[in-house]
């Protein structure tokens, strides 16, 4: 179908302003103001934005797909490059013959977490543990104030007492006194008590926090942890002109164990892999579980070849031993992974590695399975 170049880049201008994409720098008086250097710039990136809003649109359309928040987020993941994993699972269903359905996009979104947004996410746990800090402060202050208070209180009131001939006033006054010190000294007892849950809400929050970036099934870090991991190497290393490289490994055939042995001897294949995996890590080799039968590994001070050289040693082990699932004796047949490696300082940034590294995984399935290659 022929559209006219205003009808096609109407919807994706639309697209674009929607995802927050697009942006006009203007002057002092309101108009658009560029060099030439900055506009030509300007073009080149509003061009690779209008193929990724394309890209986008496509992808939804195409599929028969709903236009919802969670599809675009799902789909800007994986045609921006920021989740290249799940742009090799969208190729891959895009081959076979059930295609890609609305079904299935939810599982993926499932499997991802339910696309939680990991930034808003650290700013209410910033902000909580600011509230926190700052609720702690004031009542803290706040209970020593009333306890001086309280305390020279009470001793107007024993000064009022020993007082003689004073009067009907300064009896009621004493009175008043005495109430006000017992009104004081149980403020002083609740803000005690309200601090002391603000350390408990602390330890709890902590708590929360640990869970939130460990995998449930292997214990290893999740990918959430794993990208705070990647930016804090990723900049240590670059600092002191240190080799980084970057895996992404995945268990071969997995589905046929799912099929053949079911999902509980399924999950305990993933454990297997990820003991494997965290056998060869130290602390300067991570590994974390990316989501599904995926992992990511960050190898620190060692250039691709060395960490290509490491994970395919685990590899081989792993390849040469003979599984039965004990809960039916029934053999699994050789079980093995295959990964793509690649260097982090050969990209722009290192995103660019982790799509280059899922790249060269994808080409080791393609060549056999059971391999290692390099980005």
């Amino acid at each position: 179908m022929t559209t006219n170049a205003t009808s096609s880049h109407e919807p994706v201008g639309r697209l674009l302003n929607w995802l927050g994409l697009r942006h006009t720098r203007r002057d002092a008086s309101g108009q658009a103001a560029e060099s030439p250097e900055e506009a030509a710039g300007h073009n080149l990136a509003r061009e690779g934005r209008r193929h990724l809003a394309e890209a986008i649109m496509s992808f939804l359309l195409d599929n028969d797909l709903d236009i919802s928040p969670g599809n675009l987020a799902l789909a800007h993941d994986a045609f921006s490059g920021k989740n290249p994993a799940l742009a090799r699972h969208i190729r891959e269903r895009a081959r076979s013959p059930e295609g890609i359905t609305q079904a299935w996009l939810d599982e993926i979104a499932q499997q991802n977490g339910g696309r939680p947004d990991h930034a808003d996410l650290d700013r209410l746990v910033a902000r909580l543990e600011s509230n926190l800090d700052t609720f702690q402060t004031h009542t803290k202050a706040a209970r020593s104030v009333t306890r001086d208070y309280g305390s020279e209180l009470e001793q107007h009131v024993v000064d009022l007492e020993q007082v003689q001939k004073t009067g009907q006033l300064v009896t009621n006054l004493a009175s008043l006194a005495k109430a006000m010190l017992e009104r004081t000294r149980k403020a002083e007892e609740d803000m005690r008590k309200s601090e002391d849950e603000a350390k408990s809400l602390r330890r709890s929050l902590a708590r929360a926090r640990r869970d939130a970036e460990i995998d449930y099934l292997t214990g290893l870090p999740n990918r959430r942890a794993f990208e705070a991991l990647l930016e804090r190497h990723y900049a240590e290393a670059r600092a002191e002109c240190e080799p980084l490289s970057v895996a992404f490994c995945d268990i071969d055939e997995f589905k046929r164990v799912n099929d053949v042995h079911g999902h509980e001897a399924g999950d305990r294949v993933i454990k297997l892999i990820a003991d494997t995996l965290a056998h060869i890590s130290d602390d300067h080799c991570h590994v974390a579980r990316h989501g599904g039968e995926e992992f990511v590994m960050l190898f620190r001070g060692l250039p691709p070849a060395e960490a290509a050289k490491r994970l395919d040693e685990a590899r081989e082990t792993l390849a040469g031993r003979r599984l039965i699932n004990r809960k039916t004796d029934q053999p699994f047949g050789q079980i093995t992974f295959s990964g793509g490696v690649a260097d982090v300082f050969g990209y722009e940034e290192a995103r660019g590695a982790l799509k280059a590294a899922d790249e060269a995984l994808y080409r080791a399935k393609e060549n056999g399975r059971n391999r290692i290659e390099l980005a």
